[in-house]
């Protein structure tokens, strides 16, 4: 049967006379109604809402009485809201976690006919990696697919100082987002989610992790919850049992940080090696690259250029690889030594000579020197 998640929700809020409940969900049934062409339906249902008594149940309550909760000592939202399209998200996965996100959405979009035969679902997933890797992206990503509003917990309002004040916090948001149709996200989870046997945590803070346990084994097995934390292993082993699916994003390999390279330099990037930026920038995360991609674009528009100067590039990829190798002071000749000894492919006496500015009879009177590896591509330079 269509629409029997939206229809199980109306009834349940009716039930127990939860209004915004009722209207979130009816918002929802006529909006899949519209997109499958059924239009007299999704009118009758409009009609029936926006010609209730003041008293009784109207579409305008929910924008009003449903507002994102907030702190009651601080008044902080406990969440940020975003409606999100497609277009404003963009992910680079490789395809084992392709195939998994897939698979989640089939899963969560597939509730209707799960339900329907009497199989209950449990939309839930817990993304954990280093920071930067897109896990954030990839919530953003989810929700626009499911044309769901994104509810990011706001950490810094749900942890309060007042003595049960966060668990209350943590509460209100999930009792909210079961209330309506959304995708609430837990980011940096790790704040609410520790060991409970952290011996350097206070005993309010251990007490947090039993109401978060029991937030989320309350939540009906509909309502899409995603977390995400860059500390994996501080999470209390209690809560890897509580998600359906789990995921880790590591750092791009190779093949997805040439697309990454590509699809953030765009046109200015013509002519360049693309091969040559990958063979150096191993290690780097998605945010890194977005950065120098965006920095590289700056400079080239402000110096009038169609496309990225290719060495500034390599040397800002080089300040994160080697960040000591540029540190104010440091001695040249073990700087050269440094980069050429990263990769000797990439690093010619006369790149050298571009990245830091000087002759490549100095580059190569340095590196012989040293005794630096490789000498005899001097000829090449």
């Amino acid at each position: 049967m269509e629409n029997l998640l939206e229809i199980l929700k109306i009834i349940e809020g009716a039930l127990k006379t939860d209004r915004n409940k009722v209207s979130a969900y009816s918002e929802q049934l006529i909006d899949k109604l519209e997109k499958g062409g059924d239009v007299k339906a999704a009118n009758r249902i409009k009609k029936l809402l926006t010609k209730s008594p003041s008293n009784e149940l109207s579409l305008a309550q929910y924008s009003t009485n449903g507002r994102v909760p907030v702190d009651s000592e601080s008044r902080f939202s406990l969440a940020d809201e975003e409606r999100l399209d497609i277009s404003d998200t963009c992910i680079f996965l490789d395809s084992e976690d392709q195939t998994t996100i897939e698979e989640f959405l089939r899963y969560v979009t597939a509730a209707d006919k799960l339900l329907a035969q009497g199989v209950g679902i449990s939309p839930s997933l817990l993304i954990y990696g280093p920071p930067g890797c897109g896990k954030t992206e990839l919530a953003r990503n989810i929700s626009a697919k499911l044309g769901l509003p994104l509810l990011t917990a706001r950490t810094d309002s749900l942890i309060s100082s007042y003595l049960g004040s966060t668990a209350k916090n943590l509460r209100s948001l999930f009792e909210h987002s079961m209330a309506r149709p959304c995708v609430l996200f837990l980011d940096e989870f790790d704040a609410v989610g520790k060991l409970r046997d952290d011996k350097y945590e206070l005993g309010e803070l251990k007490r947090v992790v039993v109401s978060l346990l029991q937030n989320i084994d309350a939540m009906d097995n509909n309502t899409v919850l995603i977390a995400a934390t860059n500390h994996e292993h501080l999470l209390d082993p209690a809560i890897w049992r509580r998600f359906a699916y789990k995921m880790r994003l590591d750092f791009p390999s190779s093949g997805i940080r040439s697309k990454m390279f590509s699809r953030y330099l765009n046109e200015f990037s013509s002519d360049i090696d693309i091969s040559t930026i990958i063979s150096i920038s191993k290690g780097l995360s998605g945010s890194d690259i977005k950065q120098l991609s965006e920095s590289a674009i700056r400079e080239a528009i402000l110096e009038g250029h169609r496309k990225v100067n290719l060495t500034k590039l390599l040397k800002d990829i080089l300040k994160l690889q080697l960040p000591e190798a540029f540190k104010n002071g440091e001695d040249l000749m073990a700087s050269l030594q440094a980069v050429r000894n990263y990769n000797p492919k990439v690093f010619t006496y006369r790149r050298l000579s571009e990245i830091f500015g000087i002759s490549t009879g100095k580059v190569t009177k340095l590196l012989k020197i040293t005794g630096g590896t490789l000498d005899k591509e001097r000829s090449n330079a």
